[in-house]
């Protein structure tokens, strides 16, 4: 599914089963009645990882696996690596979204680089936006809890003289 609806997907079952191994909650599937929706693919980095990301370091149609955060190792990103889905299998965001709730994910900001007109639309639809790094088109969703709060412009109060408060 992942190689018919996602341009640029190569990888084949022996090395996606070899990344489901390392971390079995990378790979989530979506179906109803038996029947595959779709799917989301996620590589979740370590510190390392996360510097590769933003670095252009890392292959992305491959990543190594130290770059990979281990099962008892802190995620600091999470990068979006595919996701594939027909129909109501778009459903499936939202689990994968509780899925990223866990404790395990909290932390880390979400990064993709769409490579659809459609991957792009859901980037903007769900609070994904262009980051500056090596890494080309690379989009950050930032949990709210790391966002800078919003700065508002204080009062703007002009000094005059006393006669003009009369008017």
């Amino acid at each position: 599914m992942a190689r018919r609806l996602v341009p640029g997907v190569q990888i084949g079952t022996a090395e996606l089963a070899r990344y489901f191994t390392f971390d079995p909650q990378s790979i989530l599937a979506f179906s109803r009645n038996g029947r595959l929706l779709g799917g989301m693919a996620f590589l979740f980095l370590n510190d390392r990882g996360h510097d590769a990301l933003l670095l252009d370091e890392i292959c992305l149609t491959a990543p190594e696996t130290h770059y990979l955060a281990s099962a008892g190792e802190e995620v600091s990103a999470i990068y979006i690596w595919a996701i594939a889905a027909t129909g109501r299998g778009i459903a499936g965001l939202g689990k994968a979204a509780a899925h990223l709730r866990q404790l395990r994910f909290r932390n880390a900001d979400c990064y993709a680089q769409p490579s659809t007109v459609a991957g792009r639309d859901i980037m903007r639809a769900t609070g994904f936006e262009p980051v500056p790094s090596f890494q080309p088109d690379l989009w950050c969703y930032e949990r709210p809890w790391h966002r800078q709060p919003m700065r508002m412009p204080g009062a703007i109060i002009q000094a005059g003289s006393f006669a003009d408060a009369r008017y």
